[in-house]
């Protein structure tokens, strides 16, 4: 019987984790991935994979950085299977439905898919996270230098993505 608690309660404090991370994380995974579906599916992925280590992982002093790093990698490895290819049998007439954005904010979010994932993640994590440099490093797995040198060649670049025409992207 004590096993059957022990359990319940490790299944209640996950739930309890999911139920306060799910909303910030989404904005997050959002903001990686630049679509609410795939953002969704990421967040949901990277969360059963903490689920799959809960019991060793519960006892971590910050599960929410956890989480943003898993984030971060299943990302990557979700953009590099994909190879930025999406092929299709016929292309669709019109764009699909989106969210509610206002013309600045669908700018950024395109800026930001314009960005490689690696810059991508540097910039997110940086500016929306408000993560210092070092916690970015530890997140991304490299260094501090590494760090500074990507988020100085996304920001060159979304200036540059960002000061052109509109017609033209």
């Amino acid at each position: 019987m004590t096993d059957r608690n022990a359990t319940s309660r490790a299944d209640q404090a996950y739930a309890d984790f999911v139920e306060v991370a799910w909303p910030r994380h989404l904005r997050l995974a959002l903001l990686l991935t630049g679509d609410r579906w795939q953002a969704e599916e990421l967040l949901q992925d990277s969360l059963v994979r903490i689920y799959e280590r809960w019991r060793r992982l519960s006892r971590t002093d910050d599960l929410h950085a956890y989480l943003r790093k898993v984030l971060v990698n299943n990302h990557t490895l979700i953009w590099r299977r994909r190879r930025r290819e999406n092929l299709v049998h016929e292309v669709p007439d019109r764009p699909g439905p989106s969210d509610d954005f206002s013309a600045e904010a669908l700018a950024v979010r395109d800026a930001l898919r314009s960005l490689p994932p690696k810059q991508r993640a540097v910039v997110v994590l940086r500016h929306y996270e408000d993560l210092p440099e070092r916690e970015i490093a530890r997140v991304l797995g490299c260094s501090p230098g590494t760090v500074k040198s990507q988020h100085s060649k996304a920001l060159a670049k979304l200036r540059h993505v960002m000061s052109e025409p509109v017609r033209s992207r």
